[in-house]
């Protein structure tokens, strides 16, 4: 499975792309240089229970531990996550 991230204009995603196809979306605004809020988690039907939500978070969550930044989990499924997930606890933002 492809992960990527792009970001333009204040705003960012993580795809996951599987043969072509997109298996799943997480999206993020950056309102200040120095954390991140997750707002969004979209996982394609045919790909749910494959854990391509909690790959698109460790994808973002890398980026924030590389950018020094931290993460507002609004999105309910990334709420949850950094909630049941203790080594992702660093880039929270408190």
């Amino acid at each position: 499975m492809e992960l990527f991230i792009k970001e333009q204009n204040n705003k960012g995603f993580a795809m996951a792309r599987e043969k072509g196809k997109r298996a799943g979306i997480m999206t993020y605004s950056i309102p200040h240089s120095d954390f991140i809020i997750i707002d969004h988690t979209e996982v394609e039907p045919e790909y749910k229970g494959k854990s391509v939500g909690k790959k698109l978070l460790y994808k973002i969550v890398e980026m924030a531990r590389e950018k020094n930044i931290k993460i507002l989990p609004l999105c309910p499924f990334a709420n949850a996550m950094f909630k049941k997930i203790n080594d992702i606890q660093d880039v929270l933002k408190k």
